[in-house]
């Protein structure tokens, strides 16, 4: 039996830690691995047209299988290029795997054709980078480079020459165990017993939840209860924990809504649960403040702290539930759930005006039929901009669905590239892009993509013909828009030529039956909807402070917007209120 080379050790290394894609555009550098792929059944190659698609779908996949997903790119300028979508995934905390293949070993420092340094170049966007310069660094280093990923939750990156991966490879040794999942972290009993001691000194509580709170719903919904504490939540907490929510006062933060912000300013103890909210100005600077973290780094970085506790939500909690104290007192909670469904009749009435005649469609229009008519168990991507507003405030979780977007590290074009790794781990759920027209535009190659592999996503575009968010950007510094507006081909028709299912919505009577149609469709399909430019929003409380680095207007042509569902389901938590 011939002696594996590098490149069939990497494949091999990749499949038992559970890897089933690598996804990438191939090239010289890296064709002993795609030849190596070829010829290993249980990992498939995924034929992407950018490398920027590749990483964003992986770490889409990462974050839907809560595995280790794996990308590729050639040398120089293929690699480089899968640098935005490494960023987004590490700073989402999905278990990445990126080979940067490099040029031959005898050329590194001599200015060869598309020479870098991706060893140093992707530092920033990893937890580990590092180079193979001999074959006798394998399997160890990738062995490190998966530990890395997976234990820390993030991004690591191997740098591989071409000449060195179709090199032999070492003997084969023992099989090294490899990690696969993340422990859990229990807090030391110091900290349990001041957050005790805090709890049971407060009158008012609030939980503000993050993505950290994901599979902690029932101890939080128990905690909230127990202590009679109002529940807000970020954008990357809405899917965990605002569905079954008798406590829900809504989201706080740049796209907020409700009663959060309120909730978590009249407080006189803020529990911070698994977040790491960036926007410090939406934080009260008065009350006393708790933050519960898995990774310590995060822990007082956004606020100043009464108590840091590190540790998993989930076992935090259920090592301080059964020994506070219940409180009785439901006097703040009915308080805030009333706040919040009043602010919640106060913007929807925007959202129901005349919407159904309205030309160009409303987009919160769109969105509120988008939630109505998907799957149960759908998961959504969404573009950044202004789908993040109508996501957050539209999209009704339910403990199945997930949302996905770039929502720490902000990229424009990641809807689609998501949604194609999203569709890939199970072909049979349903996976709805929400583009706008500038990020779908700006890596709309990819659509190629899942008419080759005959993915059945559904992009619904909200064609605004602008950059909508770039455009608040501007009303706040008091500059006229400039460079916003795009000139846009009927994405309908590109889809049609393309090979799938397309149709364009002018008219709001067309909306539902295009979805439907759309949902319906066996393989890929895009709805083009033709969207109100001027239907932007505002979050529920503004000051000075909050407009640094993002979007805010008091512009008379900014619409509060509606918030879907949400307002039913405020109304039915108020039913716990007692009636005096």
């Amino acid at each position: 039996m011939a002696r594996q080379n590098v490149a069939e050790q990497f494949v091999d290394i990749l499949v038992r830690a559970g890897v089933r894609r690598l996804y990438g555009v191939v090239g010289d550098s890296l064709n002993p691995v795609v030849d190596a792929i070829r010829r290993t059944p249980a990992l498939d190659w995924i034929q992407v047209r950018h490398e920027e698609t590749a990483a964003f779908a992986a770490g889409a996949e990462a974050q839907i299988t809560g595995g280790l997903a794996a990308c590729a790119g050639s040398c120089g300028p293929g690699n480089l290029h899968l640098i935005n979508g490494l960023y987004d995934a590490h700073r989402s905390m999905a278990p990445v795997l990126a080979l940067a293949s490099h040029i031959p070993s005898s050329e590194i420092g001599l200015s060869y054709f598309q020479e870098t340094h991706p060893d140093q170049l992707f530092r920033e966007c990893s937890h580990y980078s590092e180079l193979i310069s001999n074959p006798k660094q394998m399997p160890r280093l990738v062995h490190t480079a998966i530990q890395h990923a997976v234990g820390r939750g993030g991004v690591s990156v191997v740098s591989l020459p071409g000449d060195i991966a179709s090199q032999p490879a070492p003997e084969k040794s023992a099989e090294t165990a490899l990690v696969t999942s993340r422990p859990t972290v229990r807090p030391g009993d110091a900290e349990i017993d001041a957050l005790v001691r805090m709890i049971d000194a407060a009158d008012r509580v609030t939980l503000f939840c993050g993505s950290g709170t994901a599979g902690a719903h029932p101890e939080v919904m128990q905690f909230a209860e127990r202590i009679k504490a109002p529940v807000g939540h970020a954008l990357r907490g809405k899917e965990w924990i605002q569905y079954d929510n008798p406590y829900d006062v809504g989201m706080s933060g740049l796209l907020g809504y409700g009663a959060a912000y309120e909730a978590t300013h009249e407080c006189d103890l803020l529990i911070l649960l698994g977040t790491d909210f960036p926007y410090n100005a939406f934080l009260p600077d008065d009350v006393k403040i708790v933050q519960v973290d898995v990774r310590p780094e995060h822990l007082g970085r956004r606020s100043r702290l009464d108590l840091a506790v590190w540790g998993d939500v989930r076992e935090t909690l259920r090592c301080v539930i059964p020994r506070i104290r219940a409180k009785t007192d439901r006097r703040f909670l009915d308080k805030m759930l009333k706040k919040h469904a009043d602010a919640l009749e106060g913007v929807v009435k925007a959202y129901t005006r005349k919407v159904e005649k309205h030309v160009p469609v409303h987009p919160e229009y769109v969105a509120s039929a988008v939630d109505e008519l998907a799957d149960d168990d759908a998961v959504f991507t969404v573009d950044t901009g202004m789908c993040n507003v109508w996501a957050a405030r539209y999209l009704s979780p339910n403990g199945r669905r997930r949302i996905i977007g770039s929502f720490s590290h902000g990229s424009m074009a990641n809807a689609l590239p998501q949604a194609i790794g999203a569709q890939f781990t199970d072909r049979n759920r349903q996976v709805v892009s929400l583009s706008g027209d500038g990020g779908f535009s700006m890596l709309m190659g990819d659509f190629l993509t899942l008419v080759q592999y005959d993915l059945p996503v559904k992009v619904v575009l909200f064609n605004n013909s602008s950059l909508g968010m770039v455009e608040l950007e501007m009303l706040v510094a008091g500059l006229p828009s400039y460079g916003t507006t795009n000139k846009n081909p009927d994405f309908a028709a590109i889809a049609r030529a393309a090979g799938a299912y397309g149709v364009r919505v002018e008219k709001p009577k067309q909306l539902a039956g295009a979805l439907k149609d759309a949902f319906r469709h066996k393989g890929p399909a895009l709805v083009d909807v033709v969207t109100d430019p001027n239907a932007l929003s505002i979050p529920p409380k503004i000051s000075a402070d909050m407009v640094t680095g993002f979007a805010l207007s008091a512009s008379k042509i900014v619409l509060d917007g509606g918030v879907g569902r949400m307002l039913q389901m405020a109304r039915s938590n108020l039913r716990n209120v007692p009636r005096p």
